[in-house]
């Protein structure tokens, strides 16, 4: 064990630090994140999915609590009633199709007397972020197929305001608009279909892909697997440098014995091994 006193110095103890925060937070963090949202997306497609094979049902039906079940996400439905008038808000910094946009919402009360917000679609600023102008909602009793949304909820900081005489949200938030106009809402919005009265353009339906969330998670698994067995091959190659480092030195090869000078012969034998001696 003396061979890892090394391990104690405080290089050595941050580099662990490191590793081990690096890799918890791999594991309890990143990766459940990413995976997270690969499954809360594969559960939005389905839903769509089978909607798109179900034929729509009325609003009623699905908003008979304070708010919709989270798996009626994007069903779609029919509502029957009347736009408030004078009442639009617009939701901010929003992207359709790649492109700014501004979301329309409207009130709209059921023909039961309950009051949901409505999106209209979108209208696309003017120089720059102007607000544009945009038709109204038609007036009187009036049929809509929609999808049933969920709320957005919110984010922290970003209340509702007015400017240029529009009230304007980040979010679509049912309860937080109750709260800033005094209207009485039921909780979630519906999203108007193509073609409906009061529309405006039409917000498409998100790509039924699962995106790159579950390879993102399976890799930040792999980044928490890797880096402890990093900082093991760094451990193993610097106790395989000290180990070198105590080896005794090899003994030196003895000196080879130097080769006899050749001996200088004279004439006489040199004509002797040619022509050979004379007896």
């Amino acid at each position: 064990m003396r061979r890892l006193t090394f391990l104690l110095r405080p290089s050595w103890l941050v580099l662990a630090l490191v590793v081990g925060g690096f890799a918890y937070a791999c594991f309890t963090v990143l990766a459940p994140w990413q995976l997270g949202k690969n499954t809360t997306t594969e559960e939005r497609n389905d839903r769509i999915t089978a909607s798109l094979a179900t034929d729509p049902v009325p609003v009623e039906e699905l908003l008979s609590g304070p708010a919709p079940a989270p798996e009626d996400e994007w069903r779609r439905v029919v509502a029957t009633g009347s736009y408030l008038p004078d009442s639009d808000l617009l939701v901010r910094l929003r992207s359709v199709e790649s492109s700014p946009a501004y979301e329309v919402l409207t009130p709209f009360r059921l023909a039961d007397g309950r009051t949901v917000l409505v999106n209209r679609g979108y209208v696309r600023p003017e120089r720059g972020t102007e607000i544009p102008g945009f038709a109204p909602p038609p007036t009187g009793t009036v049929t809509v197929d929609a999808r049933l949304r969920m709320s957005e909820g919110t984010a922290e900081g970003r209340t509702p305001f007015r400017d240029a005489g529009r009230t304007q949200v980040y979010s679509i938030d049912p309860a937080q608009i109750a709260a800033f106009t005094g209207l009485e809402l039921t909780g979630g919005y519906l999203q108007l279909s193509e073609n409906q009265a009061g529309g405006l353009g039409t917000i498409p339906l998100p790509q039924l892909d699962a995106g790159p969330y579950l390879s993102y998670g399976l890799q930040w698994v792999a980044f928490g697997i890797m880096a402890p067995l990093g900082l093991g091959y760094f451990v193993w190659a610097e106790l395989r440098e000290r180990r070198k480092r105590k080896e005794p030195a090899p003994a030196a090869a003895p000196e080879a014995e130097p080769a006899p000078a050749p001996v200088e012969r004279s004439t006489e034998d040199k004509l002797a091994d040619r022509y050979g001696r004379s007896r």
